[in-house]
């Protein structure tokens, strides 16, 4: 059975989803959950579900080893950055190279890059008066949201939709493709 290790900076709602998405499958479990905020509700979320939390700063991801060890030490074989807003450091990247995915709220290359993550990307979506949105799961690289597209999913977006309502129309597509095309990938190694 394949590990993940599963970083994320907010509530946690992907996190969960995943979580309870393999405890029904016998390809692969979620092992770890690791956050750069002690306050991110993905860690009570992580508790309640039983699954070990880590939390780091900001010198120990970019300018040490820990992170890389512990996920060697829990033989993780696949990352996932589910709502994670820090870029990921050369070494992380190198000691997982393709195996590690997230998710953009966006079809990219629109509406990504630094700085462009939760509501910020459904206002730009709505103000640009695009027709669609969605979201896409690509691998990670050393540049925000630019590493190959895994696959996207797409929603149409009204001209009378509000940032939430396109938010809302997003989550539905996290939630339902986020964990089958993790799972896809897994299946690859």
């Amino acid at each position: 059975m394949k590990k993940i290790a599963i970083f994320a900076s907010g509530s946690g709602s992907n996190a969960e989803n995943i979580i309870t998405y393999f405890s029904a499958r016998n390809s692969a479990r979620v092992e770890l959950i690791l956050s750069n905020r002690s306050d991110a509700m993905v860690l009570e979320r992580a508790k309640r579900l039983q699954v070990e939390a880590v939390v780091f700063d900001r010198d120990t991801f970019y300018h040490s080893d820990r992170i890389v060890s512990l996920l060697r030490d829990r033989a993780i074989d696949y990352v996932v950055l589910a709502g994670f807003l820090w870029l990921v450091p050369a070494n992380l990247l190198a000691a997982f190279p393709d195996r590690i995915v997230n998710i953009h709220p966006a079809l990219l290359p629109r509406h990504g890059g630094k700085g462009m993550y939760g509501d910020r990307v459904h206002r730009a979506v709505v103000e640009a008066g695009d027709a669609e949105s969605g979201i896409t799961i690509h691998r990670v690289n050393e540049v925000y949201d630019s590493g190959d597209i895994v696959a996207q999913y797409r929603v149409p977006v009204m001209p009378s939709d509000t940032p939430e309502q396109v938010a809302s129309k997003v989550h539905a597509l996290e939630y339902q493709y986020f964990p089958i095309e993790i799972e896809k990938e897994l299946l690859k190694f």
